[in-house]
């Protein structure tokens, strides 16, 4: 019988507790002309005052500009400009509507993410500058362009070592006022904090994260009495028959589980549930098929899938959302002992198909199927109608699609034209990739019903069918996220976990 190892680590919930709050103290007033004095302004234009643009630039450069500044300032053919005026610095941005008609504007860029991502920017700009109180005046901005704006500020101000650190003293917050809504600023702080526990989670290291500790954070989470959590622990996950599951998490000290957070809200519409499954590899050696030193230096981050989803949950949970929803968390460590599974073992689902074992690096399927399983063989009032899983699933997918764009797999039309234009909406792309019944037989087996992978063509698309078996017929939707960047971009101020497809999850749940 193994022990189990106990291994000294930061705990997280004081982590999470600041993950929760804004980083940045927001004031609102109604107009510009109320707006106090402040070491910096920046200007937005969108709508038909982005189509006035020199116009208004160059009543602003003759307000902000020093003389020697203004002819160059004029002619400048820029979408943000940033000078340092005679009361300090200025930022001037203009909307930028893509007009491409190609791939039906999906592809193109949105208000929303314009802004997200431009305010990102400048918000590197004000921490670069040491800026203690900044001003911003909208014209003419829709309530996309607002919050997409308070996104980008405060998905710029996350550094992981400042939540990280349980000893970081809290610096003063940069101040910020603004002429929004305040439910617009209301709702864009709800939606950034579920990006923000995405990435946290997905950022912590593997000695902190784990399926047990997992399952203590979802209960240290302010989540509200509309939310019950469901923890089935190894020997409920054995007695279910989910053999694919507890397979997978053999090989570690730290038992399997499954965690589900069943959110009814207390005016719900009347409507079934929206279920969602997320990959929750703490960390993926591959085991006996072990990966290079180089391919498992961020194996942390293969519970990208099963971060969102918990971050989903709250969300959902935090915003009263109004239809019923089901969040689950395949939760195992693909670790390596005399315990793990071996190529050629066969198991047996939880759904009644014999798996053959034909890599052990392809594991974030096994813990899924198991999991949907159980999501989608709910009955009466909690059977879905919708079943979305969400996993760090095929490099292949990165590989064809770069590290932005999920790669979406859909057995039905409508649903997947609802998250690729959701996707577009929120600057996070989803791209429909086919459902190729011609490449099933690449997991046709001897030894079982069919294996866990097949050649070396086609990856993404024999996981994604090797994952449609366990839908029981459900309307169900495959996203395949790299949930990380190499780079710093918009407002991703390093590299690191993203918080992928949260924005544009939130977006298909609002358009419902």
């Amino acid at each position: 019988m193994k022990k189990n190892v106990k291994k000294t680590a930061p705990k997280t919930k004081k982590s999470f507790s600041t993950i929760l709050e804004p980083h940045i103290a927001y004031s609102l007033v109604s107009n510009f002309n109320k707006l106090s004095e402040c070491d910096a302004i920046i200007y937005y234009f969108g709508g038909k005052e982005a189509k006035n643009k020199q116009k208004n630039l160059e009543a602003l450069v003759e307000t902000h500009a020093l003389d020697f500044q203004v002819d160059e300032l004029k002619k400048s053919d820029k979408k943000n400009i940033h000078f340092i005026g005679r009361n300090g610095p200025v930022w001037i941005v203009f909307e930028s509507a893509s007009t491409a008609t190609d791939h039906d504007g999906l592809l193109n860029e949105s208000a929303y993410a314009f802004a997200r991502d431009q305010f990102g920017t400048i918000l590197n700009q004000i921490k670069a500058l040491k800026l203690k109180n900044v001003s911003i005046y909208f014209q003419t901005a829709d309530a996309a362009v607002t919050e997409g704006a308070v996104v980008g500020l405060e998905l710029a101000s996350y550094n992981f070592l400042t939540h990280f650190k349980a000893s970081a003293e809290k610096a003063e917050p940069l101040k910020i006022q603004l002429n929004i809504k305040d439910e617009n600023l209301k709702s864009a702080l709800k939606k950034v904090v579920a990006v923000q526990i995405a990435r946290h989670l997905t950022n912590l290291p593997p000695n902190v994260i784990n399926p047990a500790t997992v399952e203590q954070l979802a209960y240290d989470l302010p989540f509200s009495k509309n939310t019950e959590i469901i923890v089935w622990d190894e020997k409920k996950c054995e007695a279910e028959g989910m053999g694919l599951l507890c397979a997978t998490g053999a090989g570690s000290p730290t038992a399997p589980r499954m965690i589900r957070f069943k959110y009814r809200p207390s005016k719900a519409k009347n409507k079934k549930p929206i279920a969602f499954v997320g990959k929750g590899i703490t960390f993926d050696t591959g085991g006996l098929d072990i990966k290079p030193s180089s391919a498992m230096r961020l194996m942390k981050k293969d519970m990208g899938g099963a971060a969102s989803v918990l971050a989903l949950a709250f969300w959902a949970d935090s915003s009263g959302y109004d239809r019923p929803c089901d969040f689950y968390l395949a939760l195992a460590e693909n670790a390596v002992d005399g315990f793990s599974m071996r190529p050629g073992d066969v198991y047996k689902s939880r759904a009644g198909f014999l798996v053959e074992i034909d890599n052990t690096d392809a594991e974030g399927r096994l813990v899924l199927s198991d999991v949907m399983d159980v999501a989608a063989k709910q009955t009466g009032n909690d059977e879905p109608e919708y079943l979305v899983d969400i996993a760090t699933l095929t490099g292949a997918i990165k590989v064809a699609l770069g590290g932005d764009t999920a790669g979406l797999f859909c057995n039905d039309d409508k649903m997947a034209h609802s998250f690729m234009t959701a996707g577009q909406r929120s600057g996070e792309p989803n791209w429909r990739m086919p459902l190729n019944q011609r490449l099933w037989g690449d997991l046709s087996s001897q030894f079982a019903d069919f294996k866990n992978s097949g050649g070396g063509f086609g990856g993404a698309i024999t996981a994604a069918l090797f994952l449609q078996k366990f839908t029981n017929g459900k309307k169900w939707a495959h996203l395949d996220v790299f949930s990380w960047t190499d780079k710093s971009t918009g407002a991703l101020n390093a590299g690191a976990a993203t918080g992928q497809p949260v924005q544009s999850v939130v977006e298909w749940l609002e358009s419902l």
